[in-house]
């Protein structure tokens, strides 16, 4: 039976988004740079496309909207059923993926198991959600034709939904605090402005810091609370608030039990800059651990059938005459604007260093740097936190990353140091001790020719990380069969490069880096074949934010906790001081996510 609907016809369902078809995209990897400016956010105005939309598509073949969005034609913020009519015509991602063509399959990706409508829309121009971090050149069905803009007014929903905690924000620290709070006995609903959760979690790659652990112990690495207490505090500059400090190094080993509870594999550990002790958990192997977290994450919040919303931004943090907080106004992507009344709201939303603006306005120095996050980190939540009562501190101190993929966005994990790769310049020169902290390893990557340098690693350090074969199937890695080979291959001098390596063999033979200090080096570089990656310092992580107390109540300008308003992870300031070490962040998320889930739940259970 033909359903076709004539094209005028679909004007009445804009500007609803719907996926019409999971087609395969062959991609590969240009040179090209890409722009910062693309991962800030869109703007409201539709981009409508008159001929190349996928509802052109479909229409030619006869397909009728009722096909896509069902009977009733209405489509929620998670678009649900568009998502579920997708599936049932084209077939899931795993199937998907295995008829993608190319080595870049954007189907079988470390995003995991996401919505159709995160990368493919109905009524306006497809683009894939890689792009907001990568350069690819991905061709998605639908996102040819001219664009138009077309601007929606912005509707309301009178209709207000209540629940015992709402929690902003679907990444680690959220997720976290939803699970622990549903599993207390509360009502939970979690709010995500992105089409996707995850957030920066997604990307963390080297580790979780956790002293005292049982893996530790089984690997014969002797490690303290008091030990890691140490090494934030340093790494932080004695900036860092103390008391905090002491809660994350104290209930560190808590939160991986608490992790492998819920069937987290956080069994291998290394180590990352800053730390006088291997204490970075990581999956078997040395996996990256961002994308793993976040699936065990996901399926635990749907096993509990936790409210979990996704483009949904938060408009504000409702308070009532004595300053309590008691909800959210959110804006749904379909839904409009609309009110959720809370006992407690919960902000998890992370940092700003894909703001450029942002980023400029407190560090000048700052601007048209590259950053390593994805787009979704743009300080919401410390804005609308601020305007609800809080105290915003340490708002300079952002962090750059010493290690971004030069002339991309993608983060070189700082265990491929810890595993023990070195840092050369153009000239092939060793510069720096590779795992002091980030700041100062920046600093002098900085003070290079071009501003870059050289990861160099050999075939017996690839072998050890699985998080390295990522980089290869990225094209990012340059190689030599001997280390004259590689020097010709990143333009370095023969002579400079050969002697670079053996100095550092022989400090690691000696166990005695006598020009550079480095402590721990785990390996000698001197089995072929031999791998150069080019990196950049990056902008990386924001370590100000909201001023929380240690039961991640928010706080105000006078000192005192705002009534119902709490917040957790890189939204918040005083846990990291001036410098972050690596591992820190993930176990900010989950300790301070779990203190934060349990604290409100007790809150709103009494009453």
């Amino acid at each position: 039976m033909n359903n076709r609907i004539p094209r005028q016809k679909y004007s009445a369902l804009l500007p609803f988004v719907v996926l019409l078809g999971m087609l395969v995209i062959s991609c590969t990897v240009p040179q090209a740079q890409h722009s910062r400016q693309e991962a800030l956010e869109p703007t409201k105005a539709a981009l409508v496309s008159p001929g190349g939309s996928l509802v052109a598509i479909h229409e030619a073949k006869a397909v009728d909207c009722a096909a896509c969005h069902g009977k009733n034609q209405v489509v929620d913020d998670n678009e649900t059923i568009v998502n579920t009519k997708c599936i049932e015509c084209h077939g899931p991602l795993p199937e998907m993926a295995k008829k993608g063509k190319g080595h870049i399959n954007a189907h079988k990706s470390h995003l995991g198991q996401i919505n159709c409508t995160v990368c493919h829309h109905g009524h306006v121009a497809s683009r894939p959600y890689c792009l907001g971090c990568h350069s690819f050149n991905m061709p998605i069905p639908g996102s040819g034709g001219p664009l138009a803009v077309k601007k929606e007014p912005v509707r309301s929903d009178k209709k207000v939904d209540s629940t015992d905690i709402v929690i902003v924000g679907a990444g680690a620290a959220g997720f976290t605090a939803a699970i622990t709070a549903h599993d207390a006995g509360a009502k939970v609903i979690l709010v995500e402005k992105n089409p996707i959760t995850g957030g920066n979690s997604m990307l963390s790659a080297g580790g979780m810091n956790a002293a005292a652990t049982q893996m530790q112990t089984k690997k014969n690495i002797k490690d303290s609370p008091d030990i890691m207490f140490k090494d934030t505090m340093t790494g932080g500059k004695n900036t860092n608030n103390p008391a905090l400090v002491k809660i994350l190094a104290e209930k560190s080993a808590e939160s991986i039990d608490w992790l492998t509870s819920i069937g987290a594999d956080v069994s291998d550990v290394g180590r990352l800059a800053g730390a006088t002790v291997n204490r970075a958990h990581r999956p078997t192997g040395g996996a990256a651990i961002g994308a793993h977290l976040v699936d065990v994450l996901r399926k635990n919040a749907a096993d509990r059938k936790i409210d979990v919303r996704l483009n949904s931004r938060v408009i504000q943090v409702l308070r009532d005459n004595n300053g309590r907080a008691t909800g959210i106004q959110v804006e749904g992507k379909h839904r409009g604007l609309y009110v959720i009344n809370a006992k407690a709201v919960i902000i998890a939303s992370g940092g700003f260093s894909a703001n450029a603006v942002m980023v400029e306005s407190y560090r000048p120095e700052y601007k048209g740097m590259t950053t390593s996050n994805q787009p979704g980190a743009t300080g919401d939540g410390m804005r609308f936190g601020e305007t609800a009562g809080g105290k915003l501190i340490g708002m300079k101190d952002i962090q750059i990353h010493p290690t971004v993929a030069y002339g991309s966005r993608i983060l070189i994990t700082e265990a491929v140091r810890g595993n023990g790769a070195i840092l050369v310049n153009k000239e092939g020169k060793r510069f720096v001790n590779e795992l002091t902290t980030r700041d100062a390893a920046s600093a002098a990557i900085l003070k290079q020719q071009d501003k870059m340098a050289y990861l160099i690693i050999d075939e017996n350090i690839r072998k050890s990380l699985r998080q390295i074969e990522g980089y290869f199937h990225l094209e990012l890695v340059k190689e030599g069969a001997t280390l004259r080979d590689l020097a010709a291959a990143i333009g370095a001098h023969p002579d400079t490069l050969e002697a670079t390596v053996a100095k550092y063999n022989t400090a690691v033979e000696t166990k005695n880096d006598v020009e550079f200090k480095r402590a721990d080096m785990p390996r000698v570089i001197k089995t072929p074949k031999f791998y150069a990656i080019g990196v950049q310092p990056g902008i990386h992580y924001t370590m100000g934010g909201l001023e929380i107390d240690e039961q991640t109540r928010v706080i105000d300008n006078n000192g005192k906790p705002i009534p119902g308003l709490y917040a957790a992870g890189e939204v918040t300031g005083g846990v990291h001081g001036a410098n972050r070490l690596g591992g820190n962040s993930i176990s900010e998320t989950i300790t301070f996510g779990r203190i934060a889930g349990t604290t409100t739940a007790k809150v709103v259970l009494k009453k």
